[in-house]
């Protein structure tokens, strides 16, 4: 069976960290965030042992560093670890105001003489890839040739496009078996459609569908487990009413509930609902990534709303593109919250927010909870204008 075109060059990247043609740095670019985790999974499987991960793995932001102590860290051997695997977010603060020649000379130098220990991953999430790169964003493609140009000598490109839909079920079909179930083709379609093509949700909804197709034939199945063990039990299926019960269920899910209150300013309800939120997943890394993951592609969905003044949902599908679009039953409670907020500054300000504190989760703090609940604190809370001390206007406080 041929490859999944939307996974190739991941895939093929995935591949090639494992064979001696691993190049010493490579560009994860687009914002297509379930191949990007999928990507991180697999270079810290391949080049980063659990048991060494608190010396060999590096977040590093560059809002708050330099690339040249990027470019440090990467050149000076590890002496606790063979090895050093370094993200570089934030990648474009390099493509800033100014020519940034000392940067890109530093690039150009240290790839002439790479670490052969370490791996530079650069994460360029600030530009989206549509399934069809003709239809790119003409800012979008301006950034991606770029990119392509200063770094595309040196490094490998792995283009994080978005997931074409038929792509999309494809891969719940070929991805059930190994997690111990089967999904009919009509539920793939229809689990895709109800998502709009969402990787994240999809992804998310499948495990809880094969949970849910699980503990249902387990049920029915209690007499010839008894007789028989499990060796003739065939695999649970993913029906078309399976995911029409879940699915359904999960549009009651508190994500829109929690941006709701959070438009609504309402301090106490958004907390109650983070802590829902938190109590239904198991509360790790990944899980807290998730929820960051699902806010921030919320609120970019709101600014894009409110910056082209959006009113009902049938305008909606025409500036949200495919794979970037909210589930239908959403549509009207987004297009509400998006109207709550007074500017595009404070949409901004929330999705700075929100990033900032992706990567103090990533930093592993002592109390993710913690974290997150400060987090929707500041996001329910009025921002204060006050008068920058250079001028005379007005600047929204963080």
């Amino acid at each position: 069976m041929p490859p999944i075109k939307s996974f190739a060059g991941s895939d093929r990247f995935l591949a090639e960290l494992r064979t001696p043609n691993i190049k010493p740095g490579y560009v994860l670019l687009g914002d297509e965030a379930f191949l990007y985790q999928r990507c991180r999974a697999g270079i810290l499987d391949a080049l980063a042992p659990p048991d060494q991960r608190d010396f060999c793995l590096h977040d590093l932001d560059l809002a708050d560093t330099t690339i040249f102590d990027a470019l440090d860290l990467a050149q000076t051997p590890s002496l606790m670890v063979p090895f050093q695997v370094i993200f570089v977010r934030n990648l474009k603060n390099l493509y800033g105001r100014g020519s940034k020649k000392e940067e890109f000379a530093a690039i150009d130098a240290y790839f002439r003489r790479p670490n052969p220990q370490a791996l530079l991953i650069f994460v360029a999430d600030h530009l989206s890839i549509p399934t069809d790169l003709r239809k790119m964003d003409y800012q979008d493609k301006e950034r991606f040739d770029r990119i392509r140009e200063t770094l595309g000598d040196w490094c490998g490109i792995v283009e994080l496009a978005r997931v074409d839909e038929s792509d999309a079920a494809r891969w719940l079909i070929e991805a059930a078996p190994a997690r111990g179930v089967n999904i009919t083709p009509d539920a793939a379609r229809e689990l895709v459609d109800a998502l709009g093509a969402d990787m994240m949700l999809i992804s998310s909804d499948f495990e809880k569908l094969a949970l849910y197709a699980q503990g249902k034939q387990l049920r029915i199945a209690q007499p010839d487990i008894l007789t028989e063990g499990f060796t003739n039990i065939p695999l649970p299926t993913i029906t078309l009413g399976d995911v029409e019960t879940m699915v359904l269920a999960a549009k009651q899910r508190s994500l829109y509930e929690l941006t709701d209150a959070i438009s609504r300013r309402d301090r106490p309800q958004a907390l109650a609902l983070l802590h829902g939120l938190l109590n239904a997943s198991d509360g790790g890394e990944d899980s807290a990534i998730g929820h960051l993951y699902m806010l921030a592609r919320t609120f970019r969905q709101m600014l894009i709303i409110l910056e082209k003044n959006v009113r009902d949902s049938r305008a909606i599908w025409s500036v949200l593109w495919q794979g970037f679009r909210m589930p239908p039953f959403a549509a009207e409670d987004l297009i509400r919250q998006a109207r709550r907020y007074k500017s595009r500054t404070e949409l901004t300000r929330a999705l700075r927010l929100i990033a900032r504190t992706d990567l103090e989760i990533r930093s592993s703090p002592p109390d993710k909870r913690l974290v997150l609940e400060r987090l929707i604190l500041a996001l329910a809370t009025e921002p204060k204008p006050h008068l920058s001390h250079s001028t005379s206007q007005f600047a929204m406080e963080l």
